[in-house]
Parts: structure tokens; sequence; C-alpha cells
């Protein structure tokens, strides 16, 4: 049996449980394909699963990582539309802090035209967590306003470009002056610094007491009283993360008056098919924009396997603009 390098975690705690290991190869079963890794994703549930607070579903790799670019090597039985030695990136269940993963051939994706393949591991993660809970949900429209919490966040930078080419009007909130500024680039029309301003007071004046239309959220029950009061007449919230915690009161009667909806979704355990509908509009609708220059990944940082520790340091001080990429 071949082995390969890959992130191990010795228990579950801080930077510190993480360590270059070694584990034995994956093999492709039927429907699936090897990638040799060139790139991977990290983010904030991969933090939370070394923590020891968030368990890979059944059925997937225990190790980290949620999205890889890289080369395929191997391929399985009944999968038509790979071929070893083509270059892609892909969406995970878990096993991208690796030289080689086993993914579904449904959630796998070509890259981009005109981009390259490092860059591609920064996409699958943010780009099906924004598609699915923005336009496959929320249905945001054009000429409707969104708004993103954690704007400067590899998925909030996707948000705000992806909110800008279907014709929104973008607000969001962030924790700097700098983060500020990079997303006024990006295109949204109000960032706010959360730290300096009352941000449901300031989205309240940027839409003359109407509200937005859609709210992409990652704080959860902190920001959920003034969210729901934030919201526009059948106006759309997703929830899509619980950095501020996982019960929060929620006002029904606003709701109700108000014609809202609340989602609370997460991506990693959704059963393959599902993924596959997403992967499928994603390749079709926003590989066109990428390919086009319309949107494109922001990478913030990347680091060797060998620096992990420091990558999830970063991300935990949120000091980063856009991802944070391992290389292998």
């Amino acid at each position: 049996m071949s082995h390969m390098r890959a992130v191990v975690c010795e228990g579950a705690g801080g930077v510190e449980v993480l360590k270059i290991g070694e584990i034995e190869d994956p093999t492709p079963g039927p429907r699936s394909v090897v990638i040799d890794v060139v790139a991977a994703g990290v983010n904030r549930a991969d933090l939370l699963q070394r923590q020891g607070h968030y368990p890979p579903p059944p059925g997937a790799p225990e190790t980290l990582g949620l999205e890889c670019s890289g080369v395929i090597s191997a391929v399985g039985e009944d999968v038509e539309d790979w071929s070893v030695g083509d270059a892609c990136c892909a969406l995970l269940a878990g096993g991208g802090y690796a030289e080689k993963v086993v993914a579904p051939a449904v959630q796998v994706m070509p890259v981009p035209e005109g981009l390259d393949l490092i860059s591609a591991a920064a996409l699958p993660e943010v780009v099906a967590t924004v598609w699915s809970n923005v336009f496959m949900i929320a249905h945001l429209k054009e000429g409707e306003t969104l708004l993103v919490h954690g704007g400067a966040s590899g998925i909030g930078t996707m948000a705000i470009q992806l909110g800008v080419a279907h014709g929104a009007r973008v607000l969001c909130t962030v924790g700097s002056t700098e983060k500020m500024e990079f997303c006024s680039r990006l295109g949204a029309d109000v960032a706010i610094n959360y730290k300096e301003a009352e941000w449901a007071s300031v989205v309240r004046e940027a839409t003359a007491n109407a509200g937005a239309d859609v709210i992409l959220d990652i704080i959860g029950a902190q920001y959920l009283e003034d969210n729901v009061k934030s919201l526009a007449y059948d106006g759309r919230l997703a929830v899509i993360g619980m950095q501020g915690g996982a019960k929060g009161t929620l006002d029904l009667g606003r709701l109700m008056s108000r014609r809202a909806l609340v989602a609370a979704t997460g991506l990693r355990a959704r059963p393959v098919e599902e993924k596959g509908q997403i992967i499928d509009e994603i390749v079709g609708h926003v590989w066109p924009l990428i390919a086009a220059k319309k949107v494109r990944p922001i990478v913030h940082r990347t680091f060797p396997l060998a620096d992990v520790r420091q990558a999830h340091e970063m991300l935990e001080q949120s000091n980063q603009i856009g991802k944070v990429l391992l290389t292998t």
C-alpha cells in the first residue's frame, strides 16, 4: 500500500494539533476520481473540525479540506466526463489537505478559462455557497439590494462580485477601513465598518428605510434580530454560519408583516446529487463570468502544506481579505 503526505490532526484543539504525516493513498470508487492536489482552500469549517466541533459526514475522509484544485490521476467506474491528466477543481466533503484526494465526479469542475490552477482552488466552496444561497434559495434579482456580512472574507468577496455582476446593489459589513476600501473596489455600493458604526442603522439609511431584499449572513444568533429588522418586504435571509452563536430570538411578527423568509443551510452534508446540481449551475452561470474577467477569486496568501498552522492562525485572526490557500 502506497502512502502520501497529508495534514493530520493529533486530537482536537489549537493549531498545535496540526502535523504533517503519511496516510494511505486513496483509490477511486464508482462515479469518483482521484485528484493529485496542487492547492487546497482553507475554510472556517476546517478550523471548527480541528477544534473538534465539526466532524466530517459519514463516509467522508477524516483529513481536513473542503476544496482543491489539481490534476486527475485515476478514474473510477461509470465516470464518463473526466480522464487522467485533466486539470480541475473540486468541492469536497473532506480530504483536501493532502497530496491526493477522492472526489465524486459530479463535484469536479473544469478550471475556468484564463485562470491558473492554484487560484482555482479558491473557487469551489465559496462559489457553491454563494450561488446556492443567494441565487438558488434567495433568488436575488437585478435591481434588488444584497447585504453581505463579512464582505472581505472568501465568501464575502465572491458574494459582492456575483451580486454586482447580476445587477444588484450590494451593501456589506467588514471590520476595518482597509477592508471597506477593498470591498468598494470590488463594487460594493456601501461598505460598513461594524466596529465604528451600527450597521443596521446604516443599512436603513442607505436603503431609505426599505431594507435589504437578500441578506447573506455568516454570524448567526448575534445578528439575527437586526437582520430580520433589516429585511425589505418579501426579503430573504440566508444564514450560513454561526460565528456569533447558534441560538437567537426570531421576531415572527416582523417576519410575517414583511412576508419574509429565513433559510439556514450548510453545504458539506448535502447529498452528492444536490451538490452535483449546484456544480452544474455554477459551471453554467459563474464560470463564464470568470472567463469574461467580471468575477475573480480573491487570494490573500498561499502557504505550503507544511505551514498549515500559520494558515489556520491567519484565518482565526480574520486579518485576510479573500481566501487562504495551501499548496502541495
